[in-house]
């Protein structure tokens, strides 16, 4: 066989020999654009050439990007890594603080940034130790007024760059992109993904029920800023589909409009974004057809059974579940219902798909106890969720002390997930390590509270968080947003009647917190963070 190495210039090579007609369509600030697989190798050239020629990248030199989903956001993905440099994708909704931390520990020497989010850098430009020039990314013919200096316009360096480029060939193990985890505690940590670890990472999503199809018209809701958009932009374009990415700041209503326009077939995202689009559509019935959909994905947290089950029989749309962390390029589970479970009552079904899911071809994965023990395979034991293979990482970017604590003796990755697995096989991520409720010396999981609140028809969203108590160490308290209809009229003790028919006596929280909203992270997930630190501050109280 030959050494032929696993590199990113093989989508893009895909893409414009056999589908230079296909389209890839980006919302903008100005309207909708619109060009094909042709035109996008064609300014993947040019953006090359012009990181050799006009900005002076050298060959490994990390060269950031602080951008939405669109369009030239997607050239990045493929100029960068695949001309031998190192894209590092930075996280929009860090702290001011963050954002210059890891743009300075990545050494980016180049920041592509949208004309929107011009702001947010020039507030943090004078902390960048390693930044030379600016790259502004807009739909305007005139660079907008900025406090940076040595500043480009994108387009002007497309129209300039040659659009002849010869993409080298190297090892396959060279580093290709960059992103820091969302960092709930202490600093964001450095992940390096590499070709090959990409390369094999689309092979596998491309695979099996869920997998992209040449068909499919696909919206990748997921930030590219953060964990690659969870391999799309490579999978995507790879397979031949149609794209159709959001732009910025795209709301519930943008997202459905493109679903409807565009025909998309298939969408990721975290599932406040799914609630978001059922909630928007339930208040315009008739004005949506989302018969076009083959499915959804959802990760980032707990897929709720109740949103899957909405999904369906209000849309006719199945939403499914995927798992991955940043720190596994990033996913590495996804939950499909088995060939020999396809006979189950419909209620199973929904349940099913929330789960975690199936661990993904080419990786390996056990489950252990406080002791080190692999659990039981029976749904109900718990313990950590380890993993191996070929797109996990192995140390953290140049900090070699958080590196160790990551990883067991015998090499696994702890993903600092407590998780079970069935008889089936089927993973349930229970709760991250530090959101445990530890109630008397059992657990008590944050998740599954969660889940079953938000199964009440009244419940738009629901967090638990752990508060100290004197006698049990620690009890839950739910954080409940009730739907707009049933504020003032859904009480705590209604919720309560609610649980006690789903749960443990036990399991029961001792409280409920009724608030507007609940706090995100940078990705969208719940920040049980920021309750706790409100609950310590005595600030997390009922609005209604």
């Amino acid at each position: 066989m030959m050494n032929y190495p696993l590199l990113l210039k093989s989508p893009l090579y895909r893409a414009k020999t056999i589908f230079p007609e296909k389209e890839i369509v980006s919302r903008g600030y100005n309207g909708v654009f619109r060009y094909t697989y042709r035109d996008l190798y064609d300014r993947v050239c040019r953006l090359a050439n012009a990181l050799d020629r006009v900005l002076g990248v050298k060959a490994l030199e990390h060269v950031g990007s602080f951008a939405w989903n669109h369009h030239r956001h997607l050239e990045l993905y493929y100029a960068v890594p695949c001309s031998q440099r190192v894209l590092h994708t930075v996280n929009i909704r860090l702290f001011p603080e963050q954002i210059a931390y890891v743009i300075n520990h990545a050494e980016d020497k180049v920041l592509f940034v949208d004309e929107d989010l011009l702001p947010l850098i020039e507030a943090v430009a004078p902390k960048l130790t390693t930044v030379q020039a600016y790259v502004v990314m807009t739909d305007n013919d005139k660079l907008p007024e900025t406090k940076l200096t040595n500043v480009y316009h994108y387009e002007e360096l497309i129209r300039q760059g040659d659009p002849h480029f010869d993409f080298p060939t190297f090892d396959e193990n060279t580093p290709a992109l960059i992103s820091y985890t969302s960092a709930t505690t202490g600093n964001p940590k450095g992940v390096v993904y590499t070709h090959r670890g990409l390369y094999l990472h689309c092979l596998t999503v491309l695979v099996d029920e869920l997998g992209t199809r040449e068909a499919d018209v696909t919206m990748p809701v997921v930030p590219m800023f953060h964990v690659n958009a969870w391999g799309r932009p490579y999978a995507d374009t790879w397979i031949g589909a149609k794209q159709v990415y959001p732009g910025p700041r795209p709301t519930a209503k943008d997202l459905a409009d493109l679903i409807h326009n565009e025909r998309v077939t298939y969408s990721a995202g975290v599932p406040t974004i799914w609630m978001g689009i059922l909630n928007h559509v339930r208040q315009h019935p008739g004005e949506y057809d989302f018969s076009c959909v083959r499915f959804f994905m959802s990760g980032g947290s707990a897929l709720p059974a109740a949103l899957t089950e909405a999904y369906e029989k209000e849309l006719g749309v199945k939403l499914y579940q995927g798992y991955g962390q940043t720190e596994t390029s990033p996913v590495t589970f996804v939950s499909f219902p088995k060939t020999s479970l396809k006979d189950l009552p419909d209620e199973e079904k929904y349940r099913l798909r929330a789960k975690t899911g199936l661990i993904l071809p080419g990786l390996e994965m056990k489950i252990v106890n406080e002791k080190g023990e692999e659990v039981a395979h029976d749904g109900k034991e718990m313990g950590e969720l380890l993993l191996k293979g070929p797109w996990i990482i192995d140390s953290y970017y140049k900090d070699p002390e958080k590196t160790k604590e990551a990883f067991t003796e015998d090499g696994w990755f702890r993903t600092g997930d407590i998780a079970t697995i069935d008889e089936n096989g089927y993973l349930q991520i229970v709760d991250r390590v530090k959101d445990l409720v530890k109630s008397g010396g059992e657990w008590i999981s944050s998740v599954d509270l969660e889940n079953a609140l938000m199964a009440h028809p009244a419940v738009m969203e629901a967090a638990v968080i752990a508060i100290p108590h004197e006698k049990w160490q620690e009890r839950p308290l739910a954080c409940v947003v009730l739907r707009e209809e049933y504020r003032g009229k859904v009480t705590k003790e209604d919720l309560q009647a609610h649980l006690s028919k789903m749960v443990a006596k036990w399991w029961l929280p001792d409280d409920y917190v009724f608030v507007e909203e609940i706090p995100k992270t940078s990705v969208g997930k719940f920040s049980k963070k920021t309750l706790r630190e409100q609950y310590d501050k005595g600030q997390l109280v009922s609005m209604y």
